[in-house]
């Protein structure tokens, strides 16, 4: 039994060669012939010509297209010099067709070039010259402005085939619909070529410099993103060789500090194995911080995050730290989403914080609401009590508190209290939609 090859590739190399020449063909000269293209205005914003006035520059803009027109106009007065008679209706579309197919390049210029090609034995015939057939003068000098227009508004692939193209009917209406006379194609063809091909060059030279610039673009982005990276590193090694090195010693030194007193009393070695246990605690999340400013595509461990469920622990831990703290939970207790229970756990966590630090000995208390709309926090604590002298703070943890809030679109407030105190009120919104996922 044999087997057929599917037709894609069964065909030569040469037959896919030819047939992606020939879609390259249809693709910039068939397709959208006739389509509406109006040359832009010149970009006068870049360059050289960014540093002349503003009002040279507002008219230096449409520099293309006063370029055209004179082309078109130079053609006309080439047509004009040829008509021998009278100026009649003959004489006027021999002198003006040739000109407003050259101002068709400024909108449609592929349909320029048809026109051009499909023109010039009317114009031979109503020159009533068949020198240089099938181009008279106008006809000549119109179709290399074109062809050196349309050009430079599409790409080299298209010049080479619209060249091609003049060639291939230049040939044919020499040798079917020539009259014997001479014929001025080779002149034509020539010139065009070297028009095309200085269009060309500068089209590739202009391309080139364009993927310069974005590749200079990309790498001095990259380069900022390096130096950033290489900072960032520089600040994680200086975290890591102060506060690691210190909170190390603090977790040792309290392992080991029960052992140096004789019969230590329950209550002191409690206190120190909270002091490791903290200090431990920190490290670990000090550990993953630094993973994060190390590396830009640091992924963050599977661990979960600690939620509202966890208070309960964290009102231990700071009781055991000497803080007496009393929690309310009032509403229907629910899950809400993530976002909301890491933040509302930070922002409890923060302001017992605080009240460890600037009001040792204090009394606080933390109120939890689960209302309708939304989720309610309030930590409130006393006057500081006690001989412990406060411990003085930059005030980014309020700030921190209150950026929370704000990302979830809730309100806080954080101010003293007439005792001598200091309340922590926020509000964070939860939609019904959100609490339900």
């Amino acid at each position: 039994m044999t087997q057929t090859q599917p037709t894609e590739t069964s065909r030569s190399p040469e037959f896919r060669l030819v047939q992606v020449a020939l879609g390259g063909l249809r693709q910039e000269l068939f397709h959208h012939a006739f389509a509406y293209r109006p040359l832009p205005r010149m970009d006068v914003n870049s360059g050289r010509v960014r540093r002349l006035p503003e009002r040279i520059r507002r008219y230096l803009g449409l520099l293309p297209h006063a370029t055209v027109a004179f082309c078109a106009f130079v053609v006309f007065l080439i047509g004009y010099d040829q008509v021998n008679s009278g100026f009649g209706p003959t004489a006027f579309v021999f002198a003006w067709v040739p000109p407003a197919i050259v101002l068709a390049t400024l909108i449609r210029p592929v349909f320029a070039y048809w026109a051009s090609l499909a023109s010039t034995p009317f114009l031979a015939f109503l020159g009533g010259s068949w020198d240089g057939w099938p181009w008279t003068e106008n006809a000549f000098a119109a179709h290399l402005v074109v062809l050196t227009v349309v050009a430079a508004r599409t790409n080299p692939r298209a010049a080479g085939w619209m060249w091609v193209g003049t060639a291939a009917y230049a040939f044919f209406a020499e040798a079917f619909l020539g009259g014997g006379g001479g014929s001025d194609s080779v002149p034509l063809l020539f010139v065009a070529a070297l028009a095309l091909l200085t269009v060309t060059v500068i089209q590739v030279r202009r391309q080139a410099t364009r993927e310069v610039t974005a590749q200079q673009s990309v790498t001095a982005e990259e380069r900022s993103k390096r130096t950033v990276l290489e900072e960032r590193t520089t600040i994680a090694r200086e975290l890591h060789d102060v506060v690691a090195h210190h909170m190390s010693v603090v977790a040792i030194q309290a392992e080991a500090a029960p052992y140096r007193v004789e019969n230590p009393p329950p209550e002191l070695e409690q206190a120190f194995r909270t002091i490791r246990e903290n200090a431990v605690a920190a490290l670990t999340e000090l550990r993953r911080i630094l993973g994060v400013v190390r590396a830009e595509d640091y992924e963050a461990p599977d661990a979960p995050q600690p939620t509202l469920g966890d208070l309960d622990a964290l009102v231990r831990n700071v009781a055991e730290a000497g803080l007496d703290v009393e929690k309310t939970v009032t509403g229907a207790v629910r899950e809400l989403p993530q976002g909301v229970e890491l933040s509302a756990y930070r922002i409890v966590q923060e302001a017992l914080s605080n009240v460890l630090r600037h009001a040792p000995g204090a009394a606080a208390k933390v109120e939890v609401s689960y209302v309708l709309g939304g989720l309610g926090l309030r930590i409130a604590n006393g006057p500081a009590r006690g001989l412990v002298k406060p411990s003085p703070g930059a005030g980014h943890g309020i700030t921190g508190m209150r950026e929370r809030v704000t990302m979830l679109g809730g309100e806080m407030t954080a101010e003293g209290t007439p005792d001598g105190g200091y309340e922590v009120a926020a509000f964070i919104p939860v939609s019904r939609e959100e609490a339900a996922q």
